[in-house]
């Protein structure tokens, strides 16, 4: 199990949950949108959100900027929140607008001020963990987007609070984070996109 515990940080990356969440999202309004839109917006997730991070994690490497994509010290890690905000901007502005997209649309906002307060840790030294904030922060999304849709499911949701747990789990085994900085990341992961469900639920 020790073995395994480290595969879902990698998994679970941050990088890849707006990813997870846009997926999710599609498949619950599969009959609103036509394949070639759901291939489009898929698209602009993968360029805005994984592509473009891992291009300039790749540059702040070569510049000795970064040295894990795990971004172990806080000092590595504002100048990649500050991107990842400028990012989910661009999203909510351009491209996964409110009127299109209304339920997507809140939770990339939510993720916003959830990097937003995942930076201001970082400036003043406190380490939260950026695996928890995502993790939690789609949960509570795809907790939300069970019930509008009244999907009547609770096996992703319960699947979600397991992974959050699952990932909480590999951060300690991995020595990554201690639990008050898993907390942190909690709570700055589920307060947004919670506060966010008053507009949308």
């Amino acid at each position: 199990m020790k073995k395994i515990l480290p595969l879902f940080s990698y998994i679970l990356h941050p990088i890849f949950i707006s990813m997870y969440a846009t997926l999710f999202y599609l498949f619950c309004k599969k009959d609103i949108f036509s394949n070639q839109e759901k291939y489009f917006v898929l698209f602009q997730i993968l360029i805005i959100t994984i592509i473009v991070p891992i291009l300039f994690f790749m540059l702040l490497r070569s510049t000795g900027h970064a040295k894990s994509i795990m971004l172990p010290e806080t000092s590595q890690r504002r100048i990649p929140l500050v991107l990842q905000c400028f990012l989910y901007i661009l999203l909510v502005k351009r491209s996964i607008v409110i009127v299109r997209y209304p339920e997507l649309h809140f939770f990339f906002l939510g993720a916003l001020f959830s990097t937003i307060l995942a930076l201001i840790c970082s400036l003043f030294k406190i380490k939260a963990s950026l695996h928890m904030v995502a993790i939690s922060g789609l949960a509570v999304f795809v907790i939300g987007l069970d019930i509008h849709s009244q999907m009547h499911n609770p096996y992703w949701p319960a699947f979600l609070i397991l992974m959050t747990g699952v990932v909480a789990s590999s951060r300690l085994e991995m020595n990554a984070h201690t639990p008050k900085e898993l907390l942190i990341g909690l709570a700055a992961g589920i307060l947004p996109q919670v506060l966010f469900l008053y507009l949308w639920l």
